[in-house]
């Protein structure tokens, strides 16, 4: 009986403990859930403006996918985090850049009601640790946590989309970052 009951203790042991990865000392959980489902990171990539390391971009999604239509096409929830290594980001700086993207990869939704509402929902700047992480629901709900802060939500299946097309459009944030969020640095 000691026996069984060591040699399980060693197994136990010697099981892979749930995995992360470190990047620019981000922690990068392999896996999260989200509504009870779990999502596994598809990829990460670094957000530079200039030379400057601003934050690091990392997407969980259901099903690994290698390309913007194979991401848009997955049925579940996705996950976008931004992980702030720069010390101080301004919000309207981060609100811009969202806009911007929105215009350059949704351009149909300029004027919606929608994506304004999405860019009033962030209220204050982020400094380096802040996470903010954008959940997307399969309904097209468009959630966006600051740390550990819900800041609201928006039901809209165009806002969804266009929120991945920011990071993965035709003309993303950053090339290099879509690349890893695809799964280039996996």
């Amino acid at each position: 009986m000691r026996f069984l009951l060591l040699l399980s203790c060693c197994l136990l042991l010697s099981a892979p403990a749930a995995t992360a990865k470190t990047v620019y000392d981000v922690e990068l959980p392999e896996q999260v859930t989200i509504a009870g489902e779990k999502l596994t990171l598809n990829g990460y990539g670094l957000r530079k403006k200039l030379f400057f390391k601003v934050y690091l971009g990392s997407l969980y999604t259901s099903d690994r996918a290698t390309s913007t239509s194979q991401v848009l096409g997955l049925p579940g929830h996705k996950l976008i985090r931004m992980n702030f290594i720069y010390h101080k980001v301004d919000r309207d700086k981060i609100t811009d850049a969202f806009a911007e993207g929105f215009a350059k990869n949704s351009p149909q939704l300029n004027g919606d009601a929608n994506i304004e509402k999405f860019l009033r929902l962030f209220q204050s700047n982020f400094v380096a640790g802040d996470q903010v992480a954008l959940q997307l629901a399969p309904d097209g709900t468009v959630s966006a946590i600051h740390n550990s802060t819900r800041l609201g939500s928006i039901t809209s299946k165009p806002l969804s989309e266009a929120v991945l097309l920011i990071y993965l459009g035709d003309q993303p944030a950053d090339e290099d970052m879509k690349a890893g969020m695809l799964g280039g640095n996996q």
